[in-house]
C-alpha cells in the first residue's frame, strides 16, 4: 500500500490498518519513516473529520485542579470572593474578565478555552 492523502473513510481505515502493521519498526529504519508518514496522514484526517472541541471553560478548571492536585481554596487568589469559586465550578456564575486572567496567569489554562461559550461578563481588575 503506497502512502496517499486519505479522503475517504475506507482509506482511512486502510490508513488504520498499515499504521498498526508498522508499530513495531525499529528505530531509524525505512519502516519507521513509513509509520510517521501514515500517521502524519491518518491525524491529518482526524483532524479534518473528527475534530475535538476544546472543553467547556469549567470543565477545563476542574481538570487543571485535578492534575495540579488543587482545592477550591487553592483557586480563591484567582477569584474576587471566596464563594465566587463554588459559584462558578457549579455553573451558577459565569467568569469574569478578571477572573480569566488570573486563571490563565496562575494555572496556565488557555485564554481561549476561558472565554469559550460567551464565559465573560463585565470586566473586572
Amino acid at each position: 500500500m503506497k502512502p496517499k492523502i486519505i479522503k475517504t473513510e475506507e482509506e482511512y481505515t486502510n490508513a488504520l490498518t498499515r499504521v498498526e502493521a508498522l508499530m513495531d519498526a525499529k528505530p531509524g529504519s525505512p519502516r519507521e519513516e513509513e509509520l510517521e508518514l501514515w500517521s502524519l496522514l491518518v491525524e491529518r484526517y482526524e483532524q479534518e473529520h473528527y475534530p475535538i472541541d476544546s472543553p467547556d471553560p469549567v470543565a477545563a478548571i476542574k481538570f487543571r485542579m485535578e492534575q495540579d492536585g488543587l482545592r477550591q481554596k487553592d483557586l480563591e487568589i484567582c477569584f474576587p470572593g471566596k464563594n465566587r469559586v463554588s459559584e462558578v465550578l457549579n455553573y451558577k456564575r459565569p467568569l469574569t474578565l478578571g477572573m480569566i486572567r488570573a486563571l490563565h496567569r496562575k494555572l496556565g489554562i488557555p485564554a481561549e478555552v476561558l472565554i469559550r461559550e460567551g464565559g465573560v461578563v463585565a470586566p473586572s481588575s
